[in-house]
């Protein structure tokens, strides 16, 4: 099976792996954080050093497991690891983003439908204007809009999951609302490849090894996966985002039940008893 060697995704692998373990160790970290962390770590090295990354310029599929494997998949992964959290209260240098970062700007820029937008446009630029093909011939180019990608993922799951500190607290039925506009998002971009033009055909037809499907049918093939791949990959982040809603009300309910329990305590206590001057004269014996 051939494999490759991506050097600059390995080291910000290596790098990235490193400082959150050793940030993890300096405190009671959850070990399924730091498992989820390292698996999105893993998805990098997998879609950059694997047989995905030797077929990439070769298939179109192959390049769409690649977007939705960065945009969704990674990006969900290293939010569940809580890293903004862990930096917090790690890195003395986090003091800056402590302070400014509720500010009203940062409040802006993580607004829902902002958030939506940086999710979205990414994947649209690279497949409906010629960035597609600058990527099939820079290996710079291609380098940089992956890095996009994943930070545009990790943006949008940052701020709708909720584990990590966020500039503003939106109701999660603000999330669920996101997630189905992003499934029709999906389709729609999936539609617009599958009957649309070909993209990069000169590149494709050179590269072509001459076995695997041919470019149509290639570029079918990778609109069912960013089509339908898109949506089961987002289907994690669903079910996380009913479970953090599950627990939140549970949360709710339990603080309320304390109130209550608290405030009948107080309104069972005689009137008298209270009272400075007549608590001691009729205290109870």
């Amino acid at each position: 099976m051939p494999l490759t060697l991506d050097v600059p995704a390995v080291l910000g692998v290596l790098v990235s792996g490193t400082l959150y373990v050793r940030a993890a160790r300096r405190r009671d970290w959850p070990p399924g954080r730091t498992t989820a962390f390292l698996a999105g770590l893993a998805t990098i090295l997998a879609v950059t050093c694997s047989p995905l990354a030797v077929y990439d310029t070769t298939f179109f599929w192959v390049r769409a497991v690649q977007t939705v494997t960065l945009l969704m998949i990674t990006p969900l992964l290293l939010a569940l690891g809580a890293p903004v959290r862990l930096l917090l209260d790690t890195f003395p240098g986090a003091t800056w983003l402590r302070r400014h970062g509720r500010g009203p700007l940062a409040r802006a820029l993580t607004f829902p439908p902002v958030v939506t937008v940086v999710l979205i446009a990414p994947v649209l630029v690279l497949y409906l204007t010629p960035l597609y093909d600058l990527t099939l011939r820079s290996t710079l180019v291609d380098g940089l809009v992956r890095l996009v990608l994943v930070l545009a993922g990790f943006t949008y799951f940052w701020t709708r999951l909720g584990l990590d500190p966020t500039p503003r607290a939106d109701p999660h039925l603000v999330s669920v609302w996101i997630a189905f506009a992003e499934v029709v998002f999906d389709g729609a971009l999936g539609l617009v490849l599958w009957l649309g033009p070909l993209l990069a055909p000169a590149h494709y037809a050179a590269a072509h090894p001459g076995w695997g499907p041919d470019p149509r049918t290639d570029q079918i093939i990778g609109a069912g996966v960013l089509w339908i791949g898109g949506d089961v990959a987002g289907l994690p982040f669903v079910v996380a985002l009913f479970v953090r809603w599950a627990r939140d009300d549970e949360r709710r309910a339990k603080q309320i039940d304390t109130q209550l329990d608290e405030e009948g305590a107080e309104a069972s206590a005689l009137w008298w008893e209270s009272d400075p001057a007549l608590a001691e004269r009729f205290r109870r014996r």
